[in-house]
């Protein structure tokens, strides 16, 4: 099932051409007849329990002095607040409210393993986090009041930023453009632009679709990392054709090009790093949270479930994403990988990731490696079922 596009009336193309990761844009009615995935009663609720992160941030004008706290929170917390200049933030809203989920899908257009989250801000006037910048693309959706951004010029690690904040503040920093965005208008950020969102009403509720970036360090660490670990700790340098040194201090070129190449044939084998790759961009993003997982389930089981026209759907917090294998296909999912080669088995997976329920009429129950697919991701708690 694909969903509009969140893009008002530019063609995707024209998006991805001129503004994707080069340049802001503002986009006016950019989804028909918005309504707000969660109401900030909701919102607060949420902020209120243990496995759901969230931060209230506020700022005295009288001192200069920003303050930051996480969550959860206690519900009476929320009626001590300021009339003015607080936000509150709440991550990966679309893991709980499936409102939330269905909208994050509408940015479909970008793949599966560049998505993140979506995170939902309220705020009463006043309200923000300061100027500062992100190292991932993001679309800030408003969705309720009106919301003032501020943006312009390119920052990085190496910018200015206050000591004193728990937040990231860049202390130099002048707006090169200002807008004002009423329900259903977008602000596209591309990584690194400087930004200041300030609540104009006292209702401001505004969606943030950020992206996943992989760091070149963390991917080199990790995937070195495993290597590493498959490799038997007795294959190690060879010098059979060792000539007599001339210089026992020098290192020769010969050694050096010999122990380079060791390395990059490891890291040149694709296959080895398709495999990983996947798993680690679909990686969840709270690893150490609890999923309701269906430990017992049985091939029997499931095919009597799908015959009595039972649906399957994909937990929201889960990640999934496929790429070519040598031989059919890896699906990777929560980090975990699946080579899968029947032509069921690959059309399953491939539904799957567009996050659609599962049923009889999608599986097919005869396809052996479609039922060990599936019951395998009911036991990692990735699919969950519509019985009681």
């Amino acid at each position: 099932m694909n969903s509009p596009l969140p893009l008002g009336e530019m063609s995707l193309d024209t998006f991805l051409r001129d503004y994707w990761q080069k340049k802001p844009l503002v986009i006016r009615n950019a989804i028909a007849d918005f309504q707000s995935p969660i109401d900030a009663n909701e919102l607060a609720g949420l902020a209120c329990e243990a496995e759901v992160e969230s931060r209230l941030i506020a700022f005295n004008a009288d001192d200069d002095q920003w303050h930051m706290e996480q969550g959860p929170f206690e519900e009476a917390r929320f009626t001590s607040l300021p009339e003015k200049n607080w936000t509150l933030l709440v991550q990966a809203v679309d893991h709980w409210v499936p409102e939330a989920h269905a909208l994050l899908r509408q940015f479909n257009f970008i793949p599966n393993w560049r998505l993140d989250d979506l995170m939902i801000s309220f705020a009463v006037q006043g309200g923000g986090v300061g100027p500062h910048y992100d190292n991932y693309d993001v679309f800030l959706i408003q969705t309720q009041g009106i919301r003032r951004w501020e943006f312009g010029g390119s920052f990085d690690e190496h910018s200015p930023r206050r000591d004193d904040a728990p937040v990231m503040i860049l202390p130099e920093w002048k707006a090169e453009t200002s807008v004002e965005l009423a329900p259903g208008d977008i602000l596209y950020l591309p990584p690194g632009i400087g930004h200041n969102g300030v609540a104009i009403t006292d209702d401001c509720i505004t969606c943030s679709v950020g992206f996943r970036a992989p760091a070149t360090h963390e991917m080199l660490r990790s995937f070195t990392d495993e290597i590493g670990e498959q490799l038997g700790h007795d294959q190690r340098y060879e010098d059979p054709d060792l000539a007599e040194s001339k210089d026992p201090g020098c290192i020769t070129e010969e050694a050096l090009n010999r122990a380079h190449n060791m390395l990059l044939t490891l890291i040149e084998d694709k296959d080895r790093f398709r495999e990983w790759f996947g798993r680690f961009v679909t990686e969840p993003k709270y690893p150490d949270q609890e999923i309701d997982a269906d430990e017992d389930v049985t091939e029997d089981a499931l095919l009597d479930f799908l015959a009595s026209d039972g649906e399957l759907f994909i937990n929201e917090g889960s990640r999934v994403s496929w790429a070519k294998a040598q031989s059919g296909i890896y699906l990777f999912a929560d980090g975990h990988s699946f080579h899968l080669t029947t032509p069921n088995a690959i059309s399953l997976a491939k539904h799957l990731c567009h996050y659609d329920p599962l049923s009889s009429q999608v599986i097919d129950v005869a396809d052996a490696q479609s039922i060990r697919l599936i019951c395998a991701l009911l036991k990692q708690g990735l699919l969950y079922s519509n019985s009681p």
